[in-house]
């Protein structure tokens, strides 16, 4: 069993980005090859800024979801809390 992770990432633009992936290194990677989602290509190198683990895919969409709702300072206040 797969062990998801939600995950903010800081684009080279200074914007945010919120993911999931079962593998957040790899996935990183992808990001900065310029692979990964549409709105990060283009905006890379990216940088890891936040991450937790989930239970479940449905878990980490939920939490994803949450944090997508998020204002900016929200997300920086989330970041900084951790």
């Amino acid at each position: 069993m797969s062990t998801w992770t939600v995950y903010i990432l800081q684009c080279k633009d200074d914007s945010l980005y919120t993911g999931i992936t079962t593998d957040l290194e790899a996935r990183i990677e992808v990001h900065n090859r310029g692979d990964g989602a549409k709105y990060t290509r283009g905006r890379g190198p990216v940088r890891l800024l936040w991450s937790q683990d989930a239970l479940s895919e449905s878990q980490a969409r939920k939490r994803e979801y949450e944090i997508k709702q998020l204002s900016r300072a929200q997300k920086l206040e989330l970041i900084s809390a951790s």
